[in-house]
């Protein structure tokens, strides 16, 4: 009777633990590739959330995914400064690593003005950027998501 007895309260903590990751992929995966392949598939199953997880993770696809709006992520509010922003690092790539290694210069002022750098928090974003250079650039062929990215995250 014991046996059986537990037997039924594993198979039911196993069952309420289903339930419990039903409608969750989403919530704990994240937007990307892997969320649209695997989609509503995942909501039942940990290994489909740590395949669409690692999905997401390691075609870098959600960069691209937040900032088009695309693969089941939200694009932010304020996208159309990003547009802008996007535009003005893709263009200017060379002059952009030139002065931020140096700390100064036009293109390093026009990219503060972009994100919105407040003139009191300039000379700050400024050194951080300039300290964090080998991290922002550091195989010389970043493409311009993963530079941002990287510039968001040493200022954040």
């Amino acid at each position: 009777m014991k046996k059986l007895f537990v037997l039924f309260v594993s198979f039911s903590v196993f069952m309420l633990a289903g339930i419990s990751f039903a409608g969750q992929a989403k919530d704990n995966c994240g937007c990307g590739l892997g969320t649209v392949l695997f989609g509503d598939k995942a909501d039942n199953s940990i290994l489909l959330q740590i395949l669409q997880a690692t999905t997401n993770g390691t075609f870098g696809n959600q960069t691209f995914g937040i900032t088009s709006g695309t693969l089941e992520c939200e694009r932010p509010a304020t996208i159309a400064a990003s547009d802008q922003l996007i535009k003005f690092v893709y263009a200017n790539m060379d002059n952009l690593a030139k002065d931020i290694a140096t700390g100064s210069g036009e293109s390093l002022a026009t990219l503060a003005e972009l994100m919105e750098v407040s003139e009191n928090d300039f000379g700050k974003f400024c050194l951080t950027l300039k300290t964090n250079f080998d991290f922002i650039f550091n195989s010389g062929t970043e493409n311009v998501a993963t530079v941002l990215d990287r510039i968001v995250v040493v200022t954040g």
